[in-house]
This record gives structure tokens, sequence and C-alpha cells, in this order.
């Protein structure tokens, strides 16, 4: 390890159950540097850096801090190290104040004074100013994100990773940060910034490391490497050899092949040769929205969906893909514009568990909950029991019987029961939110043919209006007539290229490159 390297990950792997999360990942962040961290959702940033804050244990790897050797068992012993970390979703007490918010992970008796007067002084160093009395939960998101700087910064980080840190600021605030961390880098701080924005990374970094399904495929100095380089680091060069150096020697400004895909083959291509363009069921004109915090996550949306299409949604985490998708659903209600919809819209929703199931619950009193809100009178249970099973059977859900409860299902069949739900609501429209998240290939071969009404045991489907959101780029395309790209709460169409096979337009919009 050369001397000027202040944190260093190096070959680090991490699993968690079947799904590898880090395959073999290095990471050299040079003391006095600001350091970006790239890839696309799921490539393994944000588990790599939370295993150097102490956060998760690697399965093998190493861990270094200026030379030294570090096997943290918590936070704790990462902060004692020297490193700080500002999460993307804050991990702010809500009910204290920023003082005791500051103080929170220190030792002895809490002190107000002492710790008021101590963000006082990093606010004369930094510019990075918080009222030591406000309640953290009333202050503004920017001010949440200087707080979370500023507790790092009062135990003495000299290593700061910042997990997508713009995404819930303003645009000038955005600036102002990026402003601040070159000022934090020039007084000989180390910054490892974690983001989508690829123009940020650009305007900002010295060096860079892009990690690809878990695997690091770039690293560079930034004067070294072109924004194609990066795109194609992040989305994959399928033109190059897969193969794998035994020796793993050091990838330095090179881009390597992709990583193999864990799935056992790609979704087959959906034929596009007749694309519905009849009247939309499913369209926003202009709409916004502005969450409960103040941020704006929409701005300007405008899309139309037909009968029988699937409109593709791409996005990184927090780009406004989720706002845009539960307003289409009616879970949400726009700040700004118009929604038309059909009174009624299938959604199936990322957290089956959380957000579509009670998993205590029989299955078919969690199909009569399909029709909560909408229907009046009694329920006539043995219609509603005959009506699962005929569902169940349709759509291939393996339980012991319509009655069984839902946690007796595996996972995959938890969501192939959603989805038939929901599809025999979705007369009109259906909007799904990746959902193939965690599935084998089987399932998620199945899910994808009921959402889309394809099965070849289901019987004539009506042919709804589809939205359907994925994190992995690869299945969106093989569903989709059309592809829409979330990008800072902005939405776009992106044309289809020439070569079906060319991920790199989706990719370039998806980190906002021009």
């Amino acid at each position: 390890m050369s001397a000027a390297e202040a944190l260093v990950l190096r070959d680090v792997r991490r699993s968690f159950g079947p799904t590898v999360a880090l395959d073999g990942a290095t990471c050299r962040v040079r003391r006095g540097t600001v350091h970006a961290l790239l890839g696309e959702n799921g490539a393994g940033k944000t588990t790599l850096m939370n295993i150097a804050f102490g956060l998760v244990r690697p399965d093998a790897g190493d861990v270094l801090v200026d030379g030294a050797p570090l096997h943290p068992r918590s936070s704790a012993d990462a902060i004692a190290a020297g490193i700080g970390m500002v999460h993307q979703h804050f991990k702010l007490v809500r009910a204290f104040t920023a003082a005791e918010n500051v103080a929170l992970g220190g030792h002895g008796r809490f002190d107000a004074r002492a710790v008021a007067e101590r963000m006082r002084r990093i606010a004369g160093e930094t510019g990075l100013s918080v009222d030591p009395e406000a309640r953290a939960g009333d202050l503004p998101v920017g001010a949440q994100q200087r707080l979370e700087i500023v507790k790092a910064l009062a135990h003495d980080a000299r290593v700061l990773i910042l997990d997508e840190p713009t995404a819930v600021l303003a645009p000038a605030e955005g600036d102002d940060l990026l402003g601040w961390l070159r000022r934090f880098r020039d007084a000989g701080g180390t910054v490892v910034l974690i983001t989508h924005k690829l123009r940020e990374a650009l305007a900002v970094a010295d060096d860079l490391t892009v990690l690809r399904r878990g695997r690091t495929v770039l690293e560079s100095a930034r004067a070294s490497v072109d924004e194609g380089a990066i795109v194609r680091a992040i989305a994959g060069d399928d033109s190059r050899d897969d193969s794998r150096d035994d020796s793993r020697d050091e990838v330095r400004h090179e881009v390597r092949g992709r990583a193999p895909s864990t799935s056992l083959a790609p979704p087959a291509k959906r034929s596009r040769t007749a694309v519905p363009t009849g009247p939309a069921v499913l369209a926003l004109a202009d709409v916004g929205y502005v969450d409960d915090r103040g941020v704006e996550r929409l701005r300007g949306a405008t899309l139309a969906v037909a009968a029988g299409e699937t409109l593709g949604v791409l996005g990184v985490e927090g780009a406004g893909q989720r706002e845009l998708l539960r307003i289409l659903a009616g879970r949400l209600e726009p700040t700004t514009g118009t929604v038309r919809r059909p009174p009624r819209v299938g959604f199936i929703p990322e957290d089956r568990l959380h957000d579509a199931l009670i998993p205590e619950l029989p299955l078919h009193e969690n199909l009569a909950l399909a029709d909560a809100g909408h229907l009046r009178g009694l329920i006539d249970w043995g219609a509603v029991v005959q009506r699962t099973a005929a569902l169940i059977g349709r759509f291939d859900v393996r339980a012991s019987a319509p009655t069984a409860t839902a946690d007796t299902l595996s996972g995959g069949n938890q969501q192939k029961f959603v989805v038939a739900r929901e599809r025999a609501v979705a007369v009109d429209a259906l909007v799904a939110e990746n959902p193939t998240r965690g599935l084998d290939l089987r399932a998620a071969a199945l899910v994808r043919a009921g959402i889309s009404g394809r099965d070849a045991d289901a019987e004539p489907a009506r042919a709804p209006a589809v939205v359907f959101y994925s994190t992995d780029i690869d299945e969106v395309l093989a569903v989709a007539d059309r592809v829409v790209v979330c990008f800072s709460g902005e939405v776009r169409e992106i044309p289809r290229p020439a070569d079906p096979n060319d991920r790199t337009p989706y990719a370039r919009a998806m980190v906002g490159a021009a």
C-alpha cells in the first residue's frame, strides 16, 4: 500500500444469502483527494463503504486505514480510526436536538455547552452552521445534511464517506456542498463520494472507481479517463472478453468485460412489431411532487401509456421513479399537474411483505383486501375461496390451499400471488415496482409473464396499460415497448438505439450524461 493511500478495501467479498453483493471488489483512496465511487443500482457501492464503516462485516478481504489493517466490529471502531460516513438516508434521531445528535457515539456525560461550542468551531472552520438547540426533525433537509457532516467532523473524521449526498438537496445546495468538499480536500481531508450523478463526479473527483455487479471494473485518475469510458464501465461492454485474470492484478485505468450474470439466461426479448397506439389509459401532464420534507422529487413529468402497451421505467435510487410509479398507481397525489388514470389500477410494490400482503392472513383474505374500499355489503367467503383457487392455479402459485396463510409460501410464490391478485384488479392498468426483486430465474420469468398477460396458461388477457420498473436494465428492455428514464426528478423518453443490445443511451441518461 502506498503511504499516500488513506483508505484501501482490497479483494472484498460479501454475500447476503444467495445474493453476491461484492465479488472481490477493490477501492484505493488517496489521501487528500475526492474519490468518486460509481456504478449502477446493486453494483455494491454502499455495501463496500458500509464495510469500511463497520456496519457490515466482509466474508473475505482487507480494510486498511493509513496503511494499518482495520477490522471494525462496529461503526465505533471505524470512527476511532478516523472514518466518518454520511448515509443516503439520514441516521439522525429526529426527536433529539442537533447537539444531542452530534454527541451520540461519544464518551462520558453529555455537556450541551461543550458540544455547542464544538459545533460553532466547526462552523467557523467550514461554514457548515447548524443551530445546536434546534430539534433535528424540525430542520429542513439541507440543514439535516449539514448536521450529518458536522456530526462526523465532530468525531475527528479524516476520511469522510458520503452516500448520494446531493440526492435530497436543491441544485444550489448541492453546488454549495460540492464546493465545501473541495475545501475539505484542500485542507487535507479525504472524501469518498458515492454518486449516480456522473457530471457531479466529473466536476469534483480527483480519482474514481467503478463497480459492476460486485466487481471493480475501472480504477483511474479523473484526468486519465473520459466520460464515454466511464459510462461503458458502468453499463458494461459486451464486446470485451468476459474472462477474469486469476492473478487478480490491480485494475488501473482498465475497463473489464461484464461480470457473469447470476441468472441462468436473460429474459426473452419481446416482439415489438405492433406497439399499441390507441388512447392513453394512464397519463401525466406537467406533474410535480414535493415530499413531506420539502424535497422536490418530481418536476414537470409528462407521459402517456396506451392499453396493451408496456412502458419501461429506469432510474437510480432516489431519481423520482418511486414517486412516479405511485402517482400513476394512485398511491400518491401530485403536488402540481394533472393525472388521468382508471378508477382501479393494479399495483405490485417492491416490498411485498410490507406493502402488498398481511403474512398472517390466509390467501383468500389477502385477495379480498384488493376490493377494500370498493365494495359494500357482506362478503361471500365461499366465492372468494373459489376465486383464490382459480387464481393460484392459473398463475402457478404453489400453495397447499387457498386458505393457507401467506407466510407459508416461499418468497417467489408470495410474489406470484401478488401478481395474480393485482392482474385480476388491473382490468385497465397495472404498475409494477421492481416485481422480480430477489426471485430466482423461473419465478422471475413467471412473474414477468403474469404481468404481461402473455403466459400460456392464462386465459386471454384484456391487455391493460402496464408500467414496469426494474433496477435491471436488461429486464426492462426485454419487456418494454418504450422506455423512460428518471434523473433528478425529471422524466424523459429514451429512443431505442439501432443496436437492440446497446445499453449506453440508458446508462448515460441514468447518470445525467449528455
